[in-house]
């Protein structure tokens, strides 16, 4: 590709590419896109990005991505503390805010358990979830990771470090396929999910 295209343009075309789910053919269509930005747009765009590298960052409480110390979630007096939902990754949370039902707080562990792949409880964000229970007031938590080995394999480890601190730990109840993301859940999927959720 580089042989007759500019090696600036294949240079971006070849950024683009390394984004997940970003093929050939859709880095070259951005690629172009961003061409035909006028100087102010890209420069808007880069200093997005730039920003976002630079200001984001874990929530100190619950671990999603947030731009300050807490999150609007954490920080919300509108939210019920005492039920906590775990999620593999931040953009779960966005799933479930769209179902717009749950009206509890999260935790997000950036990551599941998988040995095969060399990530194992260390990690990923589990002793902060274990603080937050061990310091109280959590009545419930929900494991809400995919219904995935790994996923379940996590689910299974937290419940077994929070069952002795008196929390009852539930599992969400699979409407939603086995071996399926979240992210791709429907919100009345996710909501009946949520509705029969089992004790783990």
């Amino acid at each position: 590709m580089a042989g007759f295209q500019a090696p600036t343009l294949a240079r971006l075309i070849d950024q683009f590419n390394r984004l997940p789910g970003i093929g050939a053919k859709s880095a070259q269509r951005l690629a172009y896109h961003v061409l035909n930005m006028s100087a102010e747009e890209a420069a808007e765009f880069s200093q997005a990005i730039l920003d976002a590298h630079d200001k984001i960052r874990k929530c100190e409480c619950c671990c999603n991505l947030t731009d300050d110390k807490i999150c609007p979630i954490c920080r919300s007096t509108k939210r019920d503390a005492s039920t906590i939902c775990v999620v593999e990754e931040p953009k779960d949370v966005v799933a479930f805010e769209k179902m717009q039902e749950y009206s509890g707080v999260y935790h997000v562990l950036h990551g599941v358990i998988s040995p095969l792949n060399g990530v194992g409880p260390d990690q990923i964000c589990i002793k902060e979830l274990v603080k937050r229970v061990s310091d109280g007031n959590v009545s419930e938590v929900i494991m809400a990771t995919n219904a995935t080995a790994e996923g379940e394999t996590t689910a299974i480890y937290i419940s077994r470090l929070l069952k002795p601190l008196g929390v009852k730990v539930t599992r969400l109840a699979y409407g939603i396929p086995v071996g399926a993301d979240l992210e791709y859940a429907d919100e009345v999927t996710l909501a009946r999910a949520f509705e029969g959720r089992n004790e783990l």
